[in-house]
């Protein structure tokens, strides 16, 4: 059994920052795409950011230049720097885990940003 479990969510002042983690564990193996998804109250989920095997990243237009997502493969630990956070950056972050056959999810975590 496969577990995806994202932590460092909280309550944080605009300009402020936050560090992401998420830690997948179990029978997982050959991890080729890590990601992190946002959900903010009535939209849908969206990809903030992710990284590849080949450490390969890429970003939503809207996080480029404050965001930084990187990866422990040691660890199968996904981490997501957030810093200069905005109100807009509000809602439930998503870690997505794949490898060839497999597509992973955790329950997430929130993040809220205040003005």
């Amino acid at each position: 059994q496969v577990q995806v479990v994202e932590s460092g969510g909280g309550l944080v002042q605009a300009g402020g920052s936050l560090r992401l983690s998420c830690a997948a564990s179990g029978d997982i193996r050959s991890i080729d795409f890590m990601g992190w998804y946002r959900q903010a109250p009535g939209k849908q989920r969206g990809l903030v950011a992710s990284i590849t095997s080949a450490d390969h990243t890429s970003y939503a237009r809207s996080v480029k230049d404050r965001f930084t997502i990187s990866r422990d493969d040691a660890k199968s630990t996904v981490y997501l720097q957030m810093n200069s956070l905005k109100p807009e950056d509000t809602g439930v972050y998503y870690c997505n885990v794949r490898s060839v056959l497999s597509n992973y999810w955790g329950q997430g975590t929130q993040v809220t940003v205040s003005s």
